[in-house]
């Protein structure tokens, strides 16, 4: 089982895996599978992964066969156990607890070399509706403390196989960085009696000069202190902290602000590696007030070296303000 162990300077918590560790020859540079032949994703495949929590299909297929749209499965490799219980423990100073969690693999699309530049809005709307039906079905565990959905898209970002896909993530700790964005929004709020978030949402549909997609419910912009080139934040113009409460018109605007905007970075930057976040109030903290949940994207296109991490600066040669109009150039709608 894997094992949650607290840095007790940072209070961060690390995953450490037990089973079959890796060794120093076991991280070879592999290429991945371009074809789809090998590739336990692609329809006709669905023997070679777990059986699906979740699927989308068309009318009278059955469930782990061909026939699906958008498919759900748990991970082969969980960084966290589902079965079991948390046995919190201390070893002197050091406090550990039993890696339990979920981790499951959203399958976006039957078409192995699909990608949200090319897919059709409706399959980008099954997708977003998938990671809303799963996070609801997950926050009801009482084990789980906060549930990161999360898509690696390219070798440099982190992703294994080539195929579409997302992840989600449930854990029974809240992650540090999620509770240094619930803490700075607490205090902000403590002082003004209002939502950061919305502050900043308003401040920059006020400006625009960093704008760069908007519809009824949703804006996508550049953040003011971006982080890496061409990050893209997309928040929901309405207060609402948490992913699970979006409702089913929020939803379709969801899926046209994601898909237009990644489509924007897509053509702008030629097919870049990129990650992206949901940021959501973790499940059981009461943070409706002053907390907005939003999507982060981060094209990998420099790497975090020593000074980064040595300092926990970030180098960004690409203005926000410049990035935007950038993107806003690329003629995509």
């Amino acid at each position: 089982m894997p094992q949650l162990r607290k840095d007790p300077v940072t209070k961060r918590w690390v995953i450490t895996i037990h089973e079959n560790p890796k060794g120093p020859r076991d991280f070879p540079v592999l290429p991945t599978d371009t074809n789809g032949h090998n590739c336990p994703f692609c329809p006709g495949h669905e023997s070679q992964t777990p059986q699906e929590v979740m699927s989308y299909r068309e009318p009278n297929t059955l469930p782990n066969q061909p026939g699906w749209r958008v498919r759900v499965v748990p991970n082969r490799y969980p960084a966290l156990q589902i079965e079991g219980d948390l046995d919190r423990t201390g070893i002197g100073l050091y406090d550990m607890m039993n890696g339990i969690g979920a981790h499951e693999v959203i399958i976006e699309t039957p078409d192995h070399h699909g990608g949200f530049d090319t897919m059709s809005r409706d399959q980008v709307l099954k997708i977003v509706t998938s990671y809303a039906d799963r996070y609801r079905d997950l926050k009801r565990d009482r084990r789980f403390r906060y549930i990161l959905i999360f898509k690696n898209s390219g070798a440099a970002a982190g992703a294994s196989l080539d195929h579409p896909h997302s992840q989600l993530i449930a854990t029974p700790i809240i992650p540090k960085r999620v509770m240094e964005e619930v803490e700075g929004a607490k205090q902000y709020f403590y002082y003004k009696e209002r939502c950061v978030f919305c502050d900043v949402i308003r401040q920059e549909l006020s400006s625009g000069s960093r704008i760069i997609h908007e519809n009824e419910n949703f804006v996508a912009f550049a953040p003011f202190a971006s982080r890496f080139p061409f990050e893209t934040w997309i928040a929901p113009k309405d207060h609402k902290a948490s992913f699970g409460d979006i409702e089913e018109g929020e939803l379709e605007t969801f899926a046209s602000a994601l898909h237009g905007t990644l489509r924007k970075l897509i053509k702008t930057l030629n097919s870049p590696p990129f990650n992206f976040i949901i940021h959501t109030s973790p499940c059981d903290e009461l943070c409706t007030d002053y907390y907005h949940w939003h999507l982060e994207i981060m094209p990998r296109l420099t790497k975090v070296a020593g000074f980064e991490w040595g300092s926990g600066f970030y180098v960004n040669p690409v203005p926000p303000e410049e990035a935007a109009r950038h993107l806003l150039q690329s003629g995509v709608a």
